[in-house]
């Protein structure tokens, strides 16, 4: 199913979102104004503040309240932003000339500019979630977004590390990525004023909805489609990124085909190394295995919805459970 079907139920949301989300970038500026236009066009998928939208509309009471209402939509600003202000700043750390099939900032810019313009954008988002006047919300995102720094840092100094093993990666991608779902989720509740227990088992979706993300995120780094994914297969490689498909391929691999593997990734790659490298994760199950803990993840994320209230909005969050594994960008 496509992910607008999916995130039918908050299609106003969003679309009031996307409004506001221009307000929020609004600048003096004239260089501020031209980075934010060229953002705005490098639209994402907005699962973050769709997670905010579909757990506020869960856990909402039949009451309208419109102080909760913006609560929620303040949130999901925030939330959006802290995301693409980190995007501006991996952007610059790997060099990268593309984001979203688009040319980054950094590229088209400077990087002195993509660093600039991400502290805008978390100062924004942090002006935004002071308007909420609610100590939890400011509480939970500021340390998911603590979290999300220092999943960067320990991703950074694990880079070329082909001793890494399952545990330590998927602490990082807890914190770098499903921190930040986390926190969505469990600020939808929040915005709602939900009961701790709700608060909790939305969090804890968010959580394993996130590290189902990542690993599908890294996957197709291995075999997805260039024109889908918007950029070249093998990046996260180049980059000295190590991954579930690469770990657990290492982990298994006889010593010949693990001596090989290393081996051509001593020097830089050419397409027929990485094709090799791809063919040898393949034969010794990385690729399998990946998508099968992608899977466990997901299902971990659906069992904490299991006895929320039935609606549409639950309903949503149990497709999107296994949309993020299926997905293809």
């Amino acid at each position: 199913m496509k992910l607008d079907l999916i995130l039918s139920p908050v299609k106003k949301n969003l679309s009031s979102f996307e409004e506001k989300l221009k307000e929020s970038l609004n600048s003096d500026s004239p260089l501020i104004s031209e980075v934010a236009y060229h953002l705005l066009g490098q639209k994402g998928k907005r699962l973050r503040p769709a997670l905010v939208f579909l757990s506020f509309g869960l856990c909402e009471d039949s009451r309208h309240d419109s102080k909760a209402d913006s609560r929620a939509m303040n949130v999901a600003l925030a939330i959006e932003l802290i995301h693409n202000a980190t995007l501006l700043h991996d952007d610059v750390i790997d060099q990268s000339q593309f984001r979203r099939g688009r040319v980054s900032v950094n590229h088209k810019w400077s990087n002195l500019v993509s660093v600039l313009m991400g502290d805008f954008l978390l100062a924004n988002a942090f002006k935004l979630l002071v308007r909420t006047k609610s100590p939890p919300l400011l509480s939970s995102i500021s340390k998911a977004t603590e979290q999300v720094s220092i999943g960067e840092m320990n991703q950074v100094q694990e880079r070329h590390n082909y001793e890494l093993d399952e545990e330590t990666y998927l602490q990082i991608i807890a914190e770098k990525t499903a921190s930040l779902f986390a926190a969505s989720c469990e600020s939808g509740a929040v915005a709602a004023e939900a009961d701790q227990k709700s608060q909790k088992q939305l969090r804890d979706y968010g959580q394993n909805l996130g590290m189902a993300f990542q690993i599908t995120d890294d996957l197709l780094d291995w075999i997805g489609e260039t024109e889908k994914t918007g950029k070249g297969l093998g990046t996260d490689l180049k980059e000295g990124k190590i991954t579930l498909p690469l770990i657990h391929t290492l982990k298994e691999a006889d010593g010949p085909s693990r001596r090989e593997i290393l081996g051509l990734m001593e020097n830089d790659f050419t397409q027929k190394d990485f094709n090799q490298i791809l063919s040898l994760i393949k034969g010794n199950g990385g690729v399998e295995y990946s998508h099968q803990r992608a899977k466990n993840f997901g299902e971990k994320a659906l069992s904490q919805l299991s006895d929320l209230r039935d609606s549409e909005y639950k309903q949503a969050l149990e497709k999107l459970a296994g949309f993020v594994i299926k997905r293809d960008k």
